[in-house]
């Protein structure tokens, strides 16, 4: 507002805003246009700009999103190089827990087994581990979890406490990942940390590096990271860690977690 009349008029000489006496007065060989029409120019021109750059945007986002998805699924192939045979070992079971005859699958049963209490076995935790150990070098196994809906998974040390009850960090000796609900996945640090996927996995890779320090969690059919734990300091033998948890009253979660062969 200028002499208290509105600015009327744009001067694309001089690109700025003007009133009617002005434009006579101090902008005599000037190109003018109404306020109205350069304001609609503008606005059009801006909503180009922003076209071209939200495409870019997406194009570079495209772009990144295939060059990661190409990293992962390189990574992935250099890890499953390590896959190991893995079996369950049933002294370590809790009672409750069913294994095959083979060692490859583990689900909750609906009545405590009679089994003896060994010190190898956990007593309070619905576990199972590994038959193997391993304290040094690299090693890797796939577990299919489709149908479940609350698992724990990954590696523990030798000397966890298997009789009382146990909390799932590193500082205790587990380093895992979970499921605890449907769709809510956590890695279990010292403080658990929320895990935003982009899909369910339906099989999981664990890959250890011992010397490294690294345990590292992959989603094998989308060939993407879950969450790795690193800067790890391994002293003793590591073992596979397995729950696949209780079953819901509707027979939900029943299924079993199975340690399948690595396709590679």
């Amino acid at each position: 507002m200028k002499h208290n009349k509105p600015l009327e008029l744009f001067c694309k000489t001089d690109q700025t805003c003007v009133y009617v006496l002005c434009s006579v007065v101090d902008h005599k060989t000037h190109e003018f246009v109404p306020m109205r029409e350069e304001y609609e120019g503008k606005k059009a021109e801006l909503g180009k700009t922003e076209g071209t750059v939200v495409r870019a945007v997406d194009q570079l986002k495209a772009t990144l999103s295939k060059d990661m998805k190409k990293l992962f699924e390189a990574e992935l192939k250099r890890v499953q190089q390590y896959a190991v045979d893995v079996t369950l070992d049933p002294d370590t079971a809790h009672p409750y827990l069913i294994l095959s005859d083979d060692g490859k699958q583990v689900h909750c049963g609906e009545e405590e087994n009679d089994l003896p209490d060994n010190p190898e076995r956990f007593s309070l935790f619905l576990c199972v581990l590994g038959k193997q150990s391993f304290s040094s070098g690299r090693f890797y196994f796939e577990v299919q979890l489709t149908d479940k809906t609350k698992w724990f998974l990954g590696v523990c040390r030798e000397s966890v406490n298997r009789k009382e009850e146990i909390t799932l960090s590193p500082e205790k000796g587990y380093w895992t990942v979970a499921e605890l609900d449907k769709n809510i996945y956590v890695a279990l640090q010292d403080f658990p940390v929320r895990l935003l996927l982009q899909s369910d996995p339906e099989k999981v890779g664990v890959f250890v590096d011992y010397e490294e320090g690294l345990v590292s969690f992959h989603d094998v059919d989308d060939a993407a990271l879950i969450y790795s734990f690193t800067g790890c300091s391994f002293t003793e033998k590591l073992y596979p860690f397995f729950c696949p948890c209780d079953n819901d009253d509707s027979g939900v979660n029943s299924a079993p977690l199975i340690i399948c062969p690595v396709n590679q």
